[in-house]
């Protein structure tokens, strides 16, 4: 967990008990309490975006800051049209892809780099155990094409429909199934043996606990 967020851990009962909506009045009114609550919901859900577009550690921490700066200034304007994990996804996207055309000059943007299909590693064991294993799939998913591994981490890692996928990435529903079959195909190529549903959810109990 990036280290501007550890000290959002300690919030008030009060607090805790609202829902999206009852936080999102007590922030406009003033309640920064009520912000730091927010943050502290849907940092992992931040940083797990972000993360898988910026992997640099000292990068990561500069977007995921932007990312919520950007949420509080315009809170005001979300109304409701969508789940506000949705809303709050779609910016960290944006955030993080805008930084990368800025900062990279676009490197990391194309969903076929054949760059990082080479830094796949190859599966080298019959023998993990299963913590192993999925640890090895989550570093697999890591190296694959920056919008291979993103639409990955929001539909099974994150559980966002393709219609909340389309609305936080802008690509068009045939295009995510499209880069969920070749991410899969990349992953049953490199790893040796089928990724199945299953095997993406425990990922994501690992990933989660990171």
């Amino acid at each position: 967990m990036p280290v501007f967020l550890q000290h959002l851990t300690k919030v008030c009962c009060q607090t805790i008990c609202m829902n999206d909506s009852e936080l999102i009045a007590q922030i406009l009114s003033g309640n920064m309490n009520a912000f730091t609550f927010l943050v502290n919901r849907y940092q992992k859900l931040v940083v797990h975006i972000t993360g898988r577009l910026i992997q640099r550690y000292d990068e990561l921490e500069d977007v995921c800051q932007e990312v919520f700066l950007k949420v509080y200034q315009n809170l005001g304007k979300y109304r409701n049209e969508c789940k506000l994990s949705t809303w709050i996804a779609t910016i960290a996207y944006n955030t993080s892809i805008n930084y990368l055309r800025k900062f990279k000059k676009g490197e990391e943007v194309d969903p076929d780099d054949s760059a990082a299909l080479r830094n796949l590693t190859d599966y080298k064991s019959d023998d993990f155990e299963k913590a192993d294993l999925h640890r090895y799939i989550r570093e697999q998913i890591e190296n694959l094409p920056v919008h291979y591994r993103t639409v990955l981490t929001l539909f099974h890692l994150e559980e966002f429909s393709y219609q909340e996928i389309e609305q936080i990435t802008g690509m068009p529903e045939g295009t995510i199934k499209s880069y969920l079959f070749r991410a899969k195909a990349l992953l049953k190529e490199k790893i040796k043996f089928v990724v199945d549903e299953n095997s993406l959810k425990l990922v994501k109990e690992i990933t989660h606990e990171t």
